[in-house]
C-alpha cells in the first residue's frame, strides 16, 4: 500500500505520541508499504514553527527531513496534476494545506492516513 501521511500523523509517529492510533504505526513501520510526507507537510510545519504555534527541539528545515529520512518516509513533492485537482476539489475543508494531501491523495493513487473526519469526507482512500 502507498501511504501519505497527514501532517499530524507524521509528527505522533516520530514522537511517539499516545494520539496515534495502533493500525497506523502498524502501517507506517510495515516494510511493505510505501510512506510518504509530502513537501506541503514541511511548508506547513515551517509555517506554524515560525508563527510560534508548533514548538520543535530543531529548527523544521533541519528537523522534518532529518526524522523522515530516518524513519524511511519517502518525500513527496507537490506537482501540477495534483495541483489541478483543487479545480474540481469540493470545498468541504477549509485548510490549504489539507486540501493539497487530498489533491496529492488523487492525483497519486495514494491512502492518506489521518484522523481528521473532513478529510474522511471526501471520496479519497484513507486508512480505516
Amino acid at each position: 500500500m502507498k501511504l501519505l501521511l497527514d501532517t499530524h500523523i507524521f509528527l505522533w509517529f516520530i514522537t511517539a505520541d499516545l494520539r496515534l492510533p495502533t493500525l497506523f504505526r502498524d502501517a507506517i513501520r510495515e516494510p511493505k508499504n510505501e510512506v510518504f510526507l509530502s513537501v506541503a507537510s514541511l511548508w506547513e510545519v515551517i509555517t506554524k514553527y515560525n508563527l510560534g504555534k508548533l514548538p520543535l527541539p530543531q529548527s523544521p528545515e533541519i528537523y522534518i527531513p532529518n526524522e523522515r529520512r530516518k524513519h524511511q518516509i519517502k518525500s513527496l513533492s507537490l506537482h501540477e496534476n495534483a495541483v489541478k485537482e483543487l479545480a474540481i476539489l469540493p470545498a468541504l475543508h477549509r485548510d490549504p494545506f489539507d486540501r493539497i494531501l487530498i489533491c496529492q491523495t488523487l492525483a497519486n493513487n495514494l491512502t492518506i492516513v489521518t484522523v481528521d473526519a473532513q478529510i474522511q469526507n471526501y471520496n479519497v482512500p484513507y486508512l480505516k
